[in-house]
């Protein structure tokens, strides 16, 4: 605990310490623990009688776009029962920062009815820091889900996965190709990849950290060693980088180009054909964008070799990424909540995302004709760990921006 208030007091979230670490409301937080206890066993029928008698907004804040389709769908389906319509229910976009400073000074007011009941966040770092140092957020698993989610997947309860994958330009007579990340660190690949600052995309800069853990650094190590005779003379205790990491992190930064700051304008910029050669680091699902030529792109998981089969990108072909779905403590409506959270593990409720990149946790969900699966992903991905990343943050984060 006194590490990662230490880690929140050093700044390393976007916010300040004094609004993250809300007064606790004992009497808040106990009532919708109850609730959620009383929840587990209900019925839908009855968890929806639970929801009608509740009064105030129904509001809810996502770092997705499309959490306002869902909540549209929502409506369509459930409002008449619950007498909701859009004048007293809506979800917006917001970023990570805007949720957590939103949620910590509704959590202080004294009219809670237009409060936030839930929210969809992606950086799990900092969902980790507030789920341990404040109440502002409380975890619900579906009873509904059975053995369709994994353990992995239940605290946070992550509603689905994203991904960023290495994606190419195809045309021209310069075409990269392949099969091993630090190949990428070589200068020939100098101011070719296109990557979104890790400065402004907290995702990107999770990603990077991950790198440094123990696990991840020795798959790094291991890939090294297939491209090099001899191990790296200036990693280890000491030397130039504290291990294979931050080694890597350093050359494939120096190789990067930030001058494009929207992972779609990106996937749009690299598929035209006088971008041949170039490379970016961005989400998968921009590529179902009618803008984006996809028939100039190559993602590198899935290029085939001559056997026709895929070529393994050693140790990672990109990066996965959860979007939490979490109850707002403090927010007017809890069983509504939990009935929306309910409606987005479901297919139906899925369906603002179910196309190609968007990852249900919910296994009975399946993915977009065309795309991989959950497991695939899993054997070719660094997937985020906020409990890992927040325990080194700071250190890691510092390093990082001092490289750009």
């Amino acid at each position: 605990m006194r590490k990662l208030l230490s880690v929140l007091l050093a700044g390393a979230l976007l916010i300040s310490a004094a609004g993250a670490l809300s007064a606790c409301n004992k009497s808040e937080a106990s009532d919708i623990a109850a609730k959620v206890e009383a929840a587990a066993s209900m019925t839908e029928e009855e968890l929806i009688a639970e929801a009608a008698k509740e009064s105030g907004d129904f509001v809810a804040y996502g770092n997705s776009s499309r959490i306002v389709d869902a909540m549209d769908g929502f409506i369509a389906k459930y409002g008449s029962q619950l007498n909701l319509s859009s004048s007293n229910a809506a979800a917006s976009k917001q970023s990570d920062t805007e949720i957590f400073t939103l949620l910590d000074t509704e959590a202080k007011s004294s009219n809670k009815s237009k409060n936030a009941s839930m929210v969809l966040i992606q950086d799990s770092a900092s969902l980790n820091l507030y789920r341990t140092t404040t109440d502002l957020f409380y975890n619900y698993i579906p009873s509904t889900l059975g053995d369709n989610i994994s353990d992995a997947d239940m605290v946070p309860l992550a509603q689905q996965y994203i991904n960023k994958l290495f994606i190419w330009n195809t045309t021209g007579g310069d075409v990269p190709t392949f099969s091993n990340v630090w190949e990428l660190t070589d200068p020939s690949y100098d101011n070719k990849i296109f990557f979104k600052s890790p400065a402004s995309e907290q995702v990107n800069m999770n990603f990077l950290i991950m790198l440094t853990s123990d696990e991840w650094s020795g798959k790094l190590e291991d890939a090294y060693l297939a491209l090099n005779t001899t191990a790296a003379t200036d990693v280890g205790e000491g030397k130039t980088y504290k291990n294979y990491g931050y080694k890597w992190i350093t050359e494939f930064i120096a190789n990067c180009n930030f001058t494009i700051t929207s992972d779609t304008t990106m996937a749009q910029n690299l598929s035209k054909t006088d971008n041949a050669g170039n490379m970016g680091l961005f989400v998968l699902s921009k590529l179902r964008d009618d803008s984006v030529l996809t028939e100039n792109l190559q993602v590198a998981a899935w290029n085939k070799g001559a056997n026709d089969q895929y070529v393994k990108i050693e140790p990672f072909a990109g990066f996965m990424y959860a979007l939490d779905a979490q109850l707002a403590s403090h927010g007017p409506r809890p069983y509504t909540a939990m009935l929306f959270i309910n409606y987005l593990m479901t297919a139906e409720g899925f369906e603002p995302w179910a196309s190609l990149g968007g990852y249900s946790s919910n296994s009975s969900i399946p993915v977009t004709e065309g795309d991989s699966t959950l497991s695939f992903w899993r054997d070719n991905l660094v997937f985020e760990d906020g409990e890992y990343i927040i325990s080194v943050k700071t250190t890691v984060e510092d390093y990082i921006n001092g490289l750009l």
